[in-house]
């Protein structure tokens, strides 16, 4: 594919393409699915074109479930040429002269009802290869205009989960500030309440335990690791393109980590972070769905 934009699944787009007889109408509309899956709504006279519509609709998008309804539009009552079959008309003149012979008092024949005898009026024969023609290009119309929505909404989305990482690395910095002073301020805590209730342990095996417990609360590779996934799902999103499955599994990553900086938190300060990257996480895995 051409473009490299971030494309969401949701939009939709509409296009006509006139012929002699008529009016080739698309209406387009796609949301969000694992995979493609299109659901052509066509009339019968356009189910050859279908494995055509079928293959143009492949080169442009590669995920999304999508309705696509053709209606085809007749020019009736629109003024053009009568065509009058006049071999058929003089048949039926003669014929009625000879029956009017038959009559006494025969009535004059009408014109307008030897009009309304079937083939009097011949019908406007629609030219196929002219209406499919219209119909194709009706379709790479909706479709281009389907798909410039679909990166008008992606660019949106792009900018709502950027806003996201960027208050994911605010978080994060924020943690990784406090952690010195997190981790000191724990050690000293237990360290108080050990002497106190244990003043008889041992020193070594006292300072062993508080080493182990001063470690469960280190979360500097937590945060090093949310710091990686933030970059990259930058990285993701300026490559473009059907990025939506990969954003999705960072989006796993990201949860993995604020699940275990949340099981690793001792103080207020980690608990409210890991809370709040939840909060941001889930955000941008509810946008995510929606991008191809």
């Amino acid at each position: 594919m051409a473009s490299k934009s971030v494309r969401s699944m949701t939009a939709f787009g509409r296009a006509e393409a006139s012929y002699a007889t008529g009016t080739a109408i698309w209406e387009l509309r796609s949301v969000n699915h694992r995979y493609l899956e299109p659901h052509f709504r066509l009339p019968e006279t356009a189910r050859a074109l279908e494995t055509q519509l079928r293959e143009a609709l492949r080169k442009q998008l590669s995920r999304g479930k999508l309705e696509l309804s053709l209606n085809l539009k007749s020019n009736a009552g629109v003024e053009t040429s009568i065509e009058v079959d006049e071999d058929l008309v003089r048949a039926l003149v003669g014929a009625a002269d000879r029956v009017s012979a038959q009559i006494s008092q025969p009535a004059p024949v009408n014109p307008l009802q030897v009009l309304q005898w079937p083939g009097v009026i011949a019908e406007q024969q629609t030219d196929a290869e002219e209406q499919a023609r219209a119909i194709l290009h009706a379709f790479g119309e909706a479709l281009s205009q389907l798909s410039a929505n679909r990166e008008r909404e992606g660019a949106e989305l792009r900018k709502f989960i950027e806003a996201r990482l960027d208050q994911i690395e605010q978080q994060v910095a924020s943690v990784r500030e406090l952690l010195p002073q997190i981790l000191q301020a724990q050690r000293e805590k237990l360290r108080a309440r050990l002497d106190d209730l244990l003043a008889d342990l041992d020193r070594d095996r006292l300072e062993q335990e508080i080493v182990l417990l001063a470690q469960k609360a280190d979360v500097d590779e937590e945060l090093d690791r949310l710091d990686a996934h933030v970059s990259e799902t930058r990285r993701v999103l300026a490559g473009g393109g059907a990025i939506g499955r990969r954003l999705d599994f960072l989006m796993q990553e990201f949860n993995r980590e604020a699940n275990t900086l949340s099981s690793k938190s001792v103080v207020t300060d980690t608990t409210q972070a890991a809370v709040e990257l939840k909060v941001l996480i889930e955000q941008m895995r509810e946008q995510v769905q929606n991008i191809e």
